[in-house]
């Protein structure tokens, strides 16, 4: 595999086919925030990419059959645009209040939401799936 800091320096897209598994998560947040801080990311936005990696990939995980995915990073201007790629139809529900902090799922998306500039879900046109994305400000 490439080196991911000297693809973001190069490129302003980042993309790489995964299966995600919880002891893989790290890894895959690692590069993300890499990418970011290649991309002139700040602290902050660094913290909040790596957080949504792991919440998006965690998530594929845990609740969608097969685990094969992509993820994809898109430097446009000033911000950056993370998105994850499933083969999953089943969209994440998410409502307007906090959920309950004792709930056994909810939370994660729900802050992801809250703390980016952007947040969305939808289904794939081309293949049976959906994608999940965030953007923050970098």
């Amino acid at each position: 595999m490439r080196n991911p800091v000297q693809v973001g320096y190069r490129k302003n897209v980042y993309g790489c086919s995964l299966i995600a598994c919880a002891v893989e998560v790290e890894r895959w947040r690692s590069l993300a925030g890499e990418v970011t801080r290649a991309w002139g990311g700040s602290r902050d936005a660094v913290d909040l990419v790596r957080l949504g990696v792991s919440e998006l990939l965690g998530d594929v995980a845990k609740h969608v059959e097969n685990p094969r995915c992509y993820l994809r990073m898109t430097r446009i201007g000033v911000e950056v645009t993370v998105q994850v790629f499933d083969r999953s139809v089943r969209l994440p529900v998410l409502g307007h209040r906090a959920p309950a902090w004792g709930a056994e799922s909810g939370r994660g998306l729900w802050m992801l939401r809250e703390m980016a500039c952007a947040f969305g879900c939808e289904r794939t046109v081309r293949c049976a799936g959906k994608i999940v994305w965030f953007r923050c400000a970098l």
